[in-house]
Parts: C-alpha cells; sequence; structure tokens
C-alpha cells in the first residue's frame, strides 16, 4: 500500500469521527506513520496542516447544518467540539467572513466549503513530477554533534522561516567557538530531532566532533546520528531551492520511492566556505531510510 492509500486511510478516519475529539497519534496510526512524520508529509503533499484540514471540515459539516437542519447553533457548536457558542462562533467568523447566525439566515451569500478531500488525486498530479537529481543512497557511519539547541514547529512551515534565523544567530554570537574536538569546522550542520507529536521539535545548529563533549554550556547539546542507510540529496542554490529540496522531499520523491523512512533524525550539511547566504548555498540532506 503506498502512501497516498495510508494517508486516505486516515482521512476516512476523520471524517467518520469529525464529531468527536481526534487524536492525532490515532490519526496518524492509520496510516502506519509516526504521528509527527504523518503530519510532515500530510502537509508536504496537500499545502495545509492536518489541523487546517480537521478545522475546515468541522466548519463545512457545521455550514451544511445550519442550512439544512433545525438545530440550534448551541447544538452544532457542541457536535463540532466547541467548548461555548461563543468559541463556535468566533471559528465560524474567522473561517468564511460570517457569522453562523447571518449565515443561516441569507439566502444570498455563499462560501467556501472545503469538502472531503481524496488523496488519489495528489497521486495524478505528483507523478512523474521529478525536477530535483535523484539522491545518492549511501551508508553513513555514527556521527558525533554539539551544538546549540532552538525549537520550532511544522505546523503551517513555522520552521521554513525560523530555522535560518537559527543558523544567523548560531553565527553571530559565535558558538561554535564554545565546541571543542571539532573535526570539520567548515561545515556546519543542522540536525531536526526530537520530534514531538503536536509538530513540535528541536534544531540543533552544530558541528561534528571527536566525541560527545563534557560541560557543554547552557543551551548547548551532544548529539549521535546513528549510522545506517541515507538518502543524499545535493543543494547548489538560494536558501528558497534548499527548502524547496525539503518539500520535494516528503512531497514528491519519498511517496514515489521505494524506500520508506526510518526512525532517527534527518539533517543538512552545509559547506560554509563555499556558502554564501541567501542566494547561493552549497549543501547535503541526509534522510534516513530503509
Amino acid at each position: 500500500m503506498n502512501y497516498y492509500h495510508r494517508i486516505q486511510n486516515s482521512i476516512e478516519f476523520i471524517e467518520l469521527n469529525l464529531d468527536q475529539n481526534i487524536d492525532i497519534v490515532d490519526i496518524a496510526s492509520k496510516a502506519y506513520f509516526s504521528a509527527f512524520h504523518f503530519q510532515r508529509i500530510f502537509q508536504a503533499i496537500s499545502g495545509f496542516s492536518v489541523q487546517s484540514y480537521i478545522r475546515k471540515r468541522r466548519m463545512t459539516e457545521a455550514a451544511i447544518l445550519l442550512k439544512r437542519t433545525d438545530k440550534t447553533i448551541l447544538e452544532i457548536s457542541i457536535t463540532f467540539q466547541y467548548g461555548s457558542q461563543e468559541a463556535f462562533t468566533r471559528a465560524f467568523e474567522s473561517s468564511f467572513g460570517i457569522t453562523p447566525y447571518k449565515y443561516r439566515k441569507s439566502q444570498e451569500i455563499s462560501i467556501n466549503l472545503i469538502h472531503k478531500i481524496n488523496f488519489m488525486d495528489y497521486e495524478k498530479k505528483i507523478q512523474g513530477d521529478l525536477e530535483i537529481d535523484k539522491p545518492e543512497i549511501i551508508n553513513c557511519n555514527k556521527i558525533y554533534i554539539a551544538g546549540y539547541e532552538y525549537k520550532t514547529n511544522l505546523i503551517d512551515e513555522q520552521y521554513f522561516s525560523e530555522i535560518p534565523r537559527f543558523y544567523d544567530d548560531f553565527g553571530k554570537n559565535e558558538y561554535y567557538m564554545r565546541i571543542s574536538e571539532r573535526i570539520a569546522p567548515a561545515f556546519s550542520h543542522g540536525i531536526s530531532c526530537n520530534y514531538q507529536d503536536d509538530g513540535q521539535f528541536s534544531f540543533i545548529v552544530g558541528e561534528a566532533v571527536r566525541c560527545p563533549s563534557n560541560g557543554l554550556e547552557d543551551g548547548f547539546v551532544n548529539l549521535e546520528i546513528p549510522e545506517g542507510k541515507y538518502a543524499v540529496f545535493n543543494v547548489c542554490g538560494s536558501v528558497e531551492i534548499a527548502q524547496n529540496t525539503w518539500r520535494y522531499i516528503y512531497k514528491t520523491w519519498m511517496p514515489n520511492s521505494n524506500y520508506e523512512r526510518r526512525e532517527g533524525p534527518d539533517f543538512e550539511v552545509t559547506d560554509v566556505c563555499s556558502s554564501i547566504y541567501p542566494d547561493m548555498m552549497k549543501m547535503k540532506i541526509y534522510i534516513p531510510v530503509k
């Protein structure tokens, strides 16, 4: 069963439970993904987050009930997991630009309803969209990293705007000078790890070291990148190209490859001496696969 069919199983589960309090772990389990990576793949393919989809679908079904039934606004609010009519009204107006009461009374106003998504449609659109060179599949030895830990979130691609600032902060504060036993000072590592079910994760900016460092300052951490098989993508271009490569990996390459993402951090290695931010970045992106 491919990625699109697996995610569609989760969609069916969501649709059957729009009137329930749905846990992201339960949703992801229907597609046989961890919660974090389900959200990452869902957003990469569809362009919006799982939470956004659920919210829009609930609002759409609520709008249909407003027009087709005599249920009160309070009853509809409770049906779709809102604690009060006021909270539901704010959410409805935020989604459609009109209050539930005005929408029910109006005979002329139309709104943009979001109906059940079909991931099979994405499969047809994405197949063959392979504009980036195929990755090299390598076996990588264990790497010890010492670096500074930042926190970000994949929801609505928040991390894409924050990660460049993390690198800038790391450089301006000369955090690299506080790392001992560096073995490749010309190469900066950016590692995504400590994935949380709600989409939060850590991004470590650091360098490879001979062994875990003792007595690290506050904010610094040791990290071990495990040995194993990795798909390695080369990036040579702007920050935007680098970010689009990340999107391509999870939107196009992974669903259409013969590989599964295995557990562990993915990371990027930037050739600092050959890169000029933000227009010319030279880096490699490593994805753990099996």
